[in-house]
């Protein structure tokens, strides 16, 4: 059958340990950034800690009256051979996770890594190999060890990338037979909007450990990043040779669109973008951009880079651009103009302002415009920038969804959702596109990076689990299942 899937296509899936495993204490792991940040009732933004006067610096402070799921998650910790069986039984050659890293290194600057973190993952990557599948591995999925926050002012510090080399060397050597596909950071664009998770800082002001940041020190904590990334892939290249090691992005924002043909919205929805082009710039090409040295100019926020700093970005860009798709946006001048800033950078697009020539969208209560073409547009726009191989390692729908009276998970709007955004990677192949594979978020039911639910549904597999913590963890199939096994065997021919 007639496909435009080239051979060895990484079809599969992908989940962040934080997210579905669960265990947040257990075999000598200490918590990390996101363990603290998002339960039923917060917003996500403001992390569980608090201010010591005594010691001058934050500490761990769970909020009270909040549930947090991730802590148990889907216990995906001890259930993994069920799970990653379920996996291999759709087809997927390749399976998206991430390592956490305060399981490796618990506090973080270590001497010495935690052997029984070590093993898990031995054991984890073993059984994602013996089903068929290929670990494709994230260093850092909003993982940073929460020590690192609280002691030495988390990616605000350069120590930082003395330790996260440290970190990713450890596990390239550990498992360079086993792992050839790995990531740096997740959607490290997210940094302005979501500086805890995605850039691992807080401020110094006891009364606001978010909001009191500024973009001076998120700066300066992704130029950290920036370093640490290029460190990575040096390593990489060294320790595993065969091995590819990419950046991640989230690209839902590179599908925005003018809302008119006016200069105005034109230049706004390049400005808008450039703040996702800025991290793929630095990242893919291995230097800053011309247009960020005038925001750096005239806001007065330019990071402190050392002598040998642009050498290290240079020499060492990574191998291939990974990204998450979920939704497009629009960018209106006159309505978002002085709503919207970096900070705006999100998994969904962060312009607030109505497609009206879609007319699908997600159910409700979160309401994300479907735009399949949207996809096929990003990729595109990204191939034609950077030139180097992409990876689609999230795109998905999430549901509110359950059984019914017979225990039948029927979800045909997620089994469309599939089908139309595949015909796009097709089409986007088709222009000339190199994409490496697609992974669908979150192939098996796991808590939301965004609200802490566990109602917010992605999986082909379900989970009985609900937000108020209570179920069986009984694994399900739902009806999608079967309708991408059958996409994957035919390699998309029968799409």
């Amino acid at each position: 059958m007639k496909t435009a899937f080239p051979e060895g296509f990484l079809w599969g899936g992908a989940v962040a340990a934080n997210q579905c495993e669960g265990a947040w204490l257990e075999d000598g792991k200490l918590p990390n950034v996101t363990d603290v940040m998002v339960g039923i009732g917060t917003d996500g933004k403001h992390p569980g800690v608090k201010w010591n006067d005594e010691t001058g610096k934050w500490e761990m402070a769970l909020k009270d009256g909040k549930k947090y799921l991730s802590h148990e998650a889907i216990d995906l910790y001890h259930r993994y051979p069920e799970d990653l069986k379920l996996m291999g039984g759709m087809g997927f050659k390749a399976f998206r996770t991430s390592i956490a890293w305060s399981r490796i290194f618990p506090r973080g600057d270590e001497e010495e890594p935690n052997e029984a973190g070590l093993v898990y993952y031995d054991k984890l990557f073993d059984e994602m190999l013996k089903n068929g599948m290929q670990p494709v591995v994230t260093l850092s999925h909003y993982e940073t060890p929460l020590y690192l926050v609280t002691e030495y002012g988390g990616w605000k510090n350069r120590k930082l990338i003395t330790f996260f080399e440290r970190y990713a060397r450890t596990v390239f050597e550990r498992y360079k037979d086993k792992v050839k596909y790995w990531m740096t950071f997740n959607e490290i664009n997210v940094a302005f909007r979501m500086p805890f998770a995605g850039a691992g800082i807080l401020s110094d002001n006891p009364e606001s450990p978010v909001e009191a940041l500024t973009k001076k020190e998120i700066y300066q904590a992704v130029h950290h990043e920036f370093v640490a990334s290029s460190l990575a892939v040096k390593a990489c290249h060294e320790i595993i040779p065969d091995a590819k090691i990419g950046a991640m992005l989230t690209c839902s924002s590179v599908a925005t669109y003018p809302y008119t043909c006016s200069p105005e919205d034109a230049f706004g929805t390049l400005s808008y973008k450039r703040q996702t082009y800025f991290f793929g710039d630095v990242m893919c090409r291995g230097y800053y951009p011309a247009y960020i040295y005038r925001v750096w100019e005239e806001e007065d926020c330019a990071p402190v880079m050392e002598q040998g700093d642009d050498e290290i970005l240079a020499c060492y860009p990574v191998d291939y651009l990974a990204f998450s798709y979920y939704r497009s946006g629009v960018w209106h001048e006159a309505e978002e103009k002085d709503k919207v800033s970096e900070g705006s950078v999100t998994s969904g697009s962060g312009t607030g302002f109505t497609n009206p020539y879609l007319t699908e969208c997600s159910p409700a209560p979160w309401c994300w415009p479907v735009d399949p073409k949207g996809l096929r547009y990003t990729c595109n726009e990204l191939y034609d920038r950077y030139q180097i191989p992409l990876f689609i390692v999230e795109n998905g729908i999430g549901l509110d969804e359950g059984p019914d009276e017979n225990g039948v998970i029927n979800d045909p709007v997620r089994t469309k959702y599939l089908e139309d955004h595949l015909r796009q990677v097709a089409e986007a192949l088709k222009d000339g596109c190199d994409i490496m594979g697609y992974l669908w978020w979150g192939p098996i039911d796991v808590v939301s990076a965004g609200t802490g639910e566990m109602k917010k549904r992605y999986g082909f597999v379900y989970v009985d689990r609900n937000n108020d913590g209570e179920g069986t963890l009984a694994r399900s199939k739902k009806v999608s299942y079967e309708r991408y096994k059958e996409i994957i065997e035919s390699n998309g021919a029968a799409l």
